[in-house]
């Protein structure tokens, strides 16, 4: 005779069977991933609703996903005509930006590179502590749209002096220039700042940048900043993690990482060319000894952005190293979502950072 436990252990074995090979029926829902043994996912398709947290706005944009290309759809175009379109196609935010956070700007060479100063519209600033804003545009394009984007905000709402620097870019120059001249920039202001009086940030390539920057400055000699943003990046490169393959099929507005022994898209248009990716001032998340000299860090990024993987691994390894360390991620939101004030999201962002600032420039 069959005992009624041999039958039930029968049962759940034909379904882990099933679940294994990815089928769906009636009793276990819809398909299951499948595990290989060397720990790769088949994922089978789904449909991601947007999430009910979500303010309007950014629902509302969302929404408007359906109609917009993606960003590597620019990517046979010429360098000048990539640069000028983008600056084109970001206008319209560059001016709902300025007109809800108005600022003054000037063009000022600062060792030699040029850079953008942002100070808010018709108020006092602080004198005794200012901000270097590195801009975002994949170490290659963005130098004026992302730069406004970036350091409007943060200006008016902080009264703070942002010091936007325009640094060397693909494809013309390749790593490290940009970040020697982030710290040429950050030299000079030594002249007028204490180092504790000066914050470093920036979103995607400048979020980047500014981690390489924290790694850079003891390893050159040079005092610590005061505290260092890094948005929509982390202190590894992009890409990698779970989060470059979510968000290539998630919010897809990068691809995912090509697979091994295939040619990927390189948005930096070669900037890293010739570069260890696993270098201690590419990467010093990976490198316990480097990261240890960082200072605070504020570190934002979203659940769809490509960038999460790289941002939370960040985040672990600060504080493993005993750094002040302060993760935002938001729901729904994908790479660089700061760059949209209309989003209730990207407000509370901005606040993050001036706070952020005030607590740790002391």
């Amino acid at each position: 005779m069959i005992s009624a436990r041999f039958v039930a252990l029968a049962l759940c074995l034909a379904n882990t069977a099933s679940i294994a090979a990815g089928e769906s029926s009636p009793q276990n829902g819809p398909a299951r991933p499948v595990f290989d043994k060397d720990g790769t996912v088949h994922v089978p398709a789904f449909d991601l609703p947007p999430s009910p947290y979500l303010s309007e706005g950014a629902l509302k944009q969302q929404q408007m996903r359906a109609f917009m290309p993606s960003m590597t759809a620019m990517e046979d175009i010429s360098i000048d005509k990539r640069r000028a379109g983008l600056e084109a196609g970001l206008a319209p935010k560059v001016a709902d930006m300025l007109e809800a956070y108005p600022v003054d700007v000037a063009e000022e060479s600062i060792a030699g590179v040029r850079t953008r100063i942002f100070t808010p519209r018709g108020r006092a600033f602080d004198k005794e502590r200012v901000l270097i804003n590195l801009h975002g545009g994949a170490f290659s394009v963005c130098a004026d749209a992302c730069a406004t984007l970036e350091s409007a905000p943060i200006a008016s709402l902080g009264a703070y002096k942002v010091v936007s620097v325009n640094y060397r870019m693909a494809p013309e120059a390749r790593h490290p220039a940009a970040v020697e001249d982030v710290a040429a920039v950050y030299t000079q202001l030594l002249k007028s700042y204490k180092p504790a009086h000066i914050g470093i940030y920036g979103c995607s390539a400048g979020g980047a940048l500014a981690a390489q920057t924290a790694a850079w400055l003891p390893a050159h000699d040079l005092p610590q900043a005061g505290a260092v943003g890094i948005f929509g990046a982390g202190a590894v490169r992009f890409s990698s993690g779970d989060s470059g393959y979510l968000a290539g099929y998630i919010d897809g507005t990068f691809p995912p990482p090509a697979a091994p022994g295939q040619p990927g898209i390189d948005m930096t248009h070669g900037y890293f060319d010739g570069t260890d990716m696993k270098d201690p001032i590419v990467s010093p998340a990976l490198h316990a000894d480097v990261i240890a000299k960082f200072p605070p860090a504020l570190i934002i990024t979203g659940t769809r952005a490509m960038d999460l993987s790289p941002a939370v691994v960040t985040n672990s390894q600060l504080i493993k190293a005993g750094v002040s360390s302060t993760l935002i991620v938001g729901e729904g939101m994908g790479h660089c979502y700061i760059y949209s004030p209309q989003l209730t999201e990207a407000r509370d962002a901005y606040d993050a950072t001036v706070n952020f600032f005030r607590k740790n420039l002391r």
